[in-house]
């Protein structure tokens, strides 16, 4: 989040806030190594609620900063998350529509064209060329909520937690064949 008082005011949005009890929570001291790994639907509670609360109380309208140059450069990263959370939002509804598939389109294009200019020292990956994809996806499959991998994300993680010994063979490889 790029400074320590924004990953603090995300630590106190988290919480303070009142969120419904089938509302995905994420942990209270994000950022740091002991909330450990975080799931996909924690990131996306994060991103649609915490952070969006926290930047805006700290960079949007009404707040001041040292100098017209700080102040600028804030709202320049407050705008440029906010199209991220706005494709966000978009793909994860339980609806989608043509128009809202092209509007996911619009805002996940200006977040990656625009990453550079925010951050200069930033190398795109692959996924930001993959979140392209998604707007085909949407178009072609519909609601992403009706085709992500949430439960398999789970699954793994249970598998993960095996208790397993490190040697191939044994009892499970000889029942799977």
């Amino acid at each position: 989040l790029g400074s320590p008082d924004a990953l603090n005011r995300v630590r106190d949005v988290i919480q303070q806030i009142t969120v419904p009890s089938w509302f995905t929570s994420v942990p209270g001291d994000f950022g740091s190594a002991s909330a450990g790994t975080m799931k996909a639907d924690e990131w996306r509670s994060l991103i649609t609620v915490y952070i969006p609360i926290a930047l805006l109380s700290l960079w949007g309208a009404g707040t001041s900063h040292p100098s017209d140059e700080v102040s600028t450069r804030l709202r320049d990263v407050l705008d440029h998350t906010m199209e991220l959370v706005c494709a966000v939002y978009l793909v994860c509804a339980r609806t989608t529509t043509a128009r809202r598939a092209h509007a996911y389109r619009t805002h996940i294009a200006n977040y990656v064209g625009n990453l550079k200019k925010i951050h200069p020292t930033f190398a795109l990956r692959p996924n930001h060329h993959a979140a392209f994809h998604i707007y085909d996806y949407l178009l072609l499959f519909g609601p992403a909520h009706s085709w992500w991998c949430f439960p398999f994300e789970r699954l793994i993680g249970i598998i993960q937690r095996l208790p397993v010994n490190h040697k191939t063979g044994g009892f499970l490889q000889s029942t799977s064949i």
